[in-house]
């Protein structure tokens, strides 16, 4: 990115057009500028000038202050319609008057979610070079929109939305939230769609002695503004990385691209640096969305066992916990071999999962939900009421008796490689991912920018023939026009031919998916959100959601093998959430829910998520599992001494508090009296958890 070649902050730097060394392969004046050479721009450092959308506010406030302290070299900020001073800098009405004044190299957007899409579009009208955007919740059709603008211009570079920031150690530059005593400079480059695993992860590899040069939190949204494999490749060619953690989780095809991208990597470097990886979802059960906006599985996409073999066969070590990354870079650093409990080695045949990672590379195959769900984050119709949307919007819909596994399958979803809408064709549902195909059509124009063609030929349909393309053109245009108009993210068909002839084409299945969040952060789509029938799911998760909880039940295992699921589990993030229910897994437990407190959790939200956890019958246990970052480790230890009294708690209760203000947090439960089984290391809090559960109790 454009460098400050001054020290003093405030002072106005020239600008730097030269690209750094480090940096060259990733952009060339002999190259077509694209969003792409943007890439630079992820390299900050001391130098880095940085400015705040939302300045002051009481989150940028308390935000500025510690990275100020910290070393950031924070130049002012932005407040809509006020000039002035905060914390003894410029405040200015607009980004653009920021740029013109104090010429910033990046800006964090420290703004509610339905004021964020706005906050970003003013960044990359100004041509910020960096732009964070923290915020999540943000409706997915405005990222689609953000997205498209993007891929219009080269001067500007989004991390997020949904991002928990990227900081430099070495750099002393943080723009985000994370937890600066877990951050030390030294030699690993982490890279992470988890915020609460990238803590656990540097923490780890500080323990070790490793310290970071610098993380990237591209974040948990389905349509992230930089990539995994973009991160990877800013710390692949970064001089003073020397090893790098990669945090992936289930959702999306982005670790399985990172994979390939390795292999090419290591086939034409001598001597490639080590990486290490983890993937929170292997436990997920299929259809869910597991906290994060973006992890779920779209149709055809790979699932997160998919993504831990790629990686490990690209000769990547993989661990099962993040507090696992710090040694085994460590030993991989010296060159040694990683082995140990919850470390699956480079190209072994034999991993860490309980069950053991399988020894061949199964290709993604095409994910169809057995049943509709529902949860925060999204909102699922019933056949029926799907059914009458068709109609209402002229597309023609068959009743029929066949499995919905069978007929033509025709989706309008998300194509997260390439941030664009498209549509997926499939003769069969049951052919595999070469089976079918994604055409990704331009979202302001619409079904015209598509080859209908090309459709019905992997639909296996006649193109030569004018009646099916044009019944075909009249679905797809429905479709692609409903995707639009009622923020969708899955529209998923089966088609069959209908009426006298076979050319003739009509809708016998549909199961559809919208956005909740256009509704919770944008005001939008009422009309969607009032056909939601909460009367067919689990009542004890639509009741939390209102609190902020995201609340998943999950099924027992193999009732003949004794996999019974008898540990409540509450965690702060979705990532770590994940990564509990997994490692809990491997070590020989079975969690009973995925629940995450969400990231501004208070002390009665924590007493709410003991109450829904002790709804379910079936626990014996409960793992309080807390890596801080905006959450507090002291405010949720408080809050679980609140629950223990208020609930009258007779379950055991397990606690981990890391990160921020752990120790006050530790200390407090200490002292509390209650008894609650406290620990700093996760390996042994899991143990205890499944030692507890599977006491016998009286009575028993």
């Amino acid at each position: 990115m454009r460098r400050s070649v001054i020290k003093a902050r405030g002072h106005l730097p020239e600008r730097d057009a030269r690209v750094t060394p480090a940096c060259q392969s990733f952009s060339s004046p002999f190259l077509r500028r694209n969003y792409g050479s943007t890439l630079t721009n992820l390299k900050i450092g001391r130098q880095t000038r940085v400015i705040f959308q939302g300045f002051t506010g009481k989150q940028a406030t308390a935000n500025a202050k510690e990275s100020i302290e910290w070393g950031t070299n924070i130049v002012g900020g932005v407040r809509p319609g006020f000039e002035g001073e905060h914390l003894g800098l410029p405040v200015l009405p607009t980004v653009k008057k920021a740029m013109e004044i104090l010429r910033p190299d990046a800006t964090g957007i420290y703004v509610a979610a339905h004021q964020a899409t706005a906050a970003i579009h003013e960044a990359i009208e100004a041509e910020v070079p960096l732009i964070i955007a923290v915020a999540e919740h943000i409706p997915l059709h405005d990222l689609i929109r953000i997205h498209a603008m993007l891929k219009t211009q080269s001067k500007s570079r989004l991390i997020g939305a949904n991002s928990p920031g990227i900081i430099s150690a070495l750099g002393k530059c943080r723009i985000g939230f994370q937890p600066l005593p877990c951050f030390e400079p030294g030699r690993v480059g982490i890279v992470a769609r988890s915020g609460t695993l990238s803590y656990e992860t540097a923490a780890s590899t500080t323990r070790s002695g490793l310290g970071q040069t610098m993380c990237i939190g591209v974040g948990g949204d389905a349509l992230p503004g930089t990539t995994l494999k973009e991160g990877l490749q800013v710390l692949m060619q970064d001089q003073d990385t020397e090893a790098i953690a990669l945090v992936g989780e289930v959702g999306g095809e982005a670790e399985i691209e990172v994979a390939d991208w390795i292999k090419e990597y290591r086939a034409k470097t001598k001597n490639p640096k080590p990486i290490a990886a983890i993937i929170g979802g292997i436990q997920a059960p299929p259809g869910r969305i597991m906290g994060h906006a973006g992890a779920f599985s779209l149709p055809g996409e790979p699932s997160a066992q998919d993504k831990v073999e790629a990686l490990q066969s690209a000769g990547c070590a993989i661990v099962n916990h993040p507090a696992r990354f710090g040694p085994v870079l460590k030993s991989m650093l010296d060159g040694s071999t990683p082995t140990g409990y919850g470390v699956g080695t480079p190209l072994s045949k034999t991993g860490f999962q309980r069950r053991g990672i399988h020894t061949f590379m199964r290709r993604p195959t095409w994910s169809t939900a057995k049943k509709p769900n529902t949860q925060m984050r999204s909102i699922y119709l019933t056949q029926s009421v799907a059914f009458n949307l068709l109609k209402q919007h002229g597309l023609p819909v068959a009743a029929s008796s066949q499995s919905p596994e069978k007929g033509l399958l025709l989706a309008v979803t998300l194509n997260r490689s390439t941030s664009s809408p498209c549509v997926i064709a499939s003769a069969s549902s049951q052919s595999g991912a070469r089976g079918f195909n994604k055409f990704d059509y331009d979202y302001a124009v619409g079904a015209e920018s598509l080859d209908l063609s090309a459709v019905a030929s992997h639909l296996g349909l006649d193109s030569s023939i004018s009646e099916v393309i044009s019944s075909l053109r009249t679905i797809v245009t429905g479709l692609i026009t409903l995707f639009a108009e009622k923020e969708a993210y899955l529209l998923e068909t089966r088609l069959t031919t209908s009426g006298n002839t076979d050319h003739e084409l009509a809708i016998t299945y549909a199961h559809f998916g919208f956005d909740d969040a256009a509704h919770r952060s944008g005001g939008r789509q009422g009309d969607i959100q009032a056909l939601r029938n909460t009367s067919v799911e689990d009542a004890a998760e639509v009741e939390v959601e209102k609190d902020g909880i995201v609340y998943i039940k999950l099924p027992n295992g193999d009732k003949e093998k004794g996999e019974f699921a008898n540990i409540g589990t509450l965690v702060n993030g979705a990532g770590l959430a994940m990564n509990t229910v997994d490692a809990i897994a491997d070590a020989g437990g079975r969690a009973a829910n995925f629940l995450d407190t969400g990231g501004k959790a208070t002390s009665e939200t924590v007493k709410k998520s003991f109450e829904v956890i002790l709804k379910d019958p079936r626990i014996k246990c409960i793992f309080v599992n807390i890596f801080g970052g905006l959450t507090l480790g002291d405010m949720i230890a408080r809050g679980v001494i609140l629950a223990f009294r208020d609930l009258n708690m007779t379950v055991p209760v397990v606690v981990r508090i890391r990160g921020t203000n752990e120790r006050e947090g530790q200390q407090i439960i200490a002292e509390s009296g209650l008894p609650l089984f406290a620990f700093d290391d996760f390996d042994e809090a899991a143990k205890k958890a499944i030692e507890l559960a599977n006491r016998p109790r009286a009575g028993q």
